[in-house]
């Protein structure tokens, strides 16, 4: 699916006090709904040929964090906190008491949040299922590029456009993330770079990423709740990934043994935009 057509299918709806764009589709089908969170520095298009494939069995929902992609994109103190507050929101406008949460990057750390709350009893909606994706659980294994370590050593402030990566920057440092052997098309990645440089959001990325700080300082809940949550886990990875390297797909299935680990072999950090046919086939997997 090309851009123009996920914006069309899409809408940007009022979540809260923000307007985000949301996808949703096979809203008719039965089962429990599949409620995707993408990752850092793109947004859920990451995600579209995934979301269609599972569409066709269940009704899946996707939307641009804060501050990515589509979404509204304020200048201010980014929190997984809120982040997380927004998709419970959005789950409850929609109606939606059981869902499986299916995440990448950034997002495994909001699925965290929410796991989280749904073990203290907090969380409006029941988790039935879990994927998790690529993402730095065990932030003391992850290898972060010099472009994110670039951002970090900024101030948490807007930076000005001479500054801010162009679209052409984004697609090498997306490029980098990939498997040296990724299909994936230069087209494919300027078209998340352009969503990432959308409405300035490319002079945000210093404020954004201020995300791996926060998951330094909570990482016992959230990577405690991936590992204790009760509904049952699928743990897909890239097992070429150079930031959420492969030995975190081990340790969280050391933790969670009775968990299924899909080995995607030859794969970098985005296993859904490197290997989309393996990948949909794992989502549909963890399905309950």
């Amino acid at each position: 699916m090309d851009v123009t057509a996920w914006v069309r299918e899409g809408e940007r709806r009022r979540v809260g006090d923000r307007d985000l764009f949301v996808m949703e589709r096979g809203r008719d089908q039965p089962g429990d709904a599949v409620v995707v969170l993408h990752g850092f520095p793109t947004c859920s298009f990451d995600w579209s040929d995934a979301i269609a494939r599972v569409a066709q069995r269940r009704r899946v929902v996707a939307m641009d964090f804060l501050g990515f992609g589509l979404s509204e994109k304020p200048d201010q103190r980014y929190s997984l906190f809120e982040q997380a507050d927004l998709v419970e929101a959005l789950v409850a406008d929609l109606g939606i008491e059981r869902a499986v949460l299916a995440s990448h990057d950034m997002g495994d750390s909001v699925a965290g949040e929410l796991l989280a709350r749904s073990l203290d009893g907090d969380l409006g909606f029941e988790v039935t299922a879990r994927m998790v994706s690529n993402g730095s659980i065990y932030l003391g294994l992850a290898q972060l590029t010099d472009g994110q370590k670039l951002l970090l050593s900024l101030p948490d402030e807007m930076v000005g456009d001479d500054v801010a990566p162009t679209a052409e920057m984004l697609v090498a440092a997306l490029r980098a993330t990939c498997a040296p052997d990724a299909t994936v098309s230069d087209g494919e990645l300027l078209a998340l770079a352009d969503l990432i440089v959308r409405d300035g959001g490319n002079r945000l990325l210093a404020r954004m990423i201020r995300y791996i700080e926060e998951r330094r300082e909570h990482e016992g809940r959230w990577t405690g709740a991936i590992e204790r949550h009760p509904a049952p886990l699928t743990i897909v990875w890239g097992d070429l990934d150079p930031i959420a390297v492969w030995p975190m797909a081990e340790r969280l299935h050391a933790a969670c043994p009775d968990a299924t680990l899909v080995r995607l072999s030859g794969i970098g950090h985005y296993p859904m935009l490197e290997a989309p046919d393996a990948f949909g086939a794992a989502l549909e997997h963890a399905l309950p």
